[in-house]
């Protein structure tokens, strides 16, 4: 598996901030990302998008570095690793792909977060 790059990160972010748009001119709602200092979240190409997103009525919170009890998703991949896919042993890397799906679904769930998928193009 390989991690996100930053055009898929654009992307990711390009989307979002068009969602946010919709909120921003619909309801006078801004949407703020709490987001770590991982160096993609704060790389040149990310930071000469901001200005582009914060018009759209996207922003970020970046958490202080060195802080991951700060960071809400770190307890939601204990408990995904930990209840949702624990001791199971996957064949094949789609199925563990369907499995982590599947769990971050039922998180979302219990904690009453919203979850959405986003199809890379």
């Amino acid at each position: 598996m390989r991690g996100v790059k930053s055009k898929a990160f654009i992307e990711i972010l390009d989307w979002l901030a068009e969602k946010a748009f919709t909120d921003f001119i619909s309801l006078g709602k801004i949407t703020v990302i709490v987001i770590d200092n991982y160096s993609l979240h704060k790389s040149k190409v990310v930071k000469t998008k901001i200005p582009e997103w914060e018009k759209k009525g996207l922003y970020f919170f970046y958490l202080p570095p060195y802080s991951p009890e700060m960071n809400l998703i770190e307890a939601e991949w204990h408990q995904l690793k930990t209840h949702e896919i624990a001791g199971r042993m996957f064949e094949w890397e789609y199925d563990l792909i369907q499995a982590v799906i599947a769990g971050i679904v039922n998180r979302s769930k219990k904690g009453g977060y919203c979850c959405e998928r986003f199809k890379f193009t």
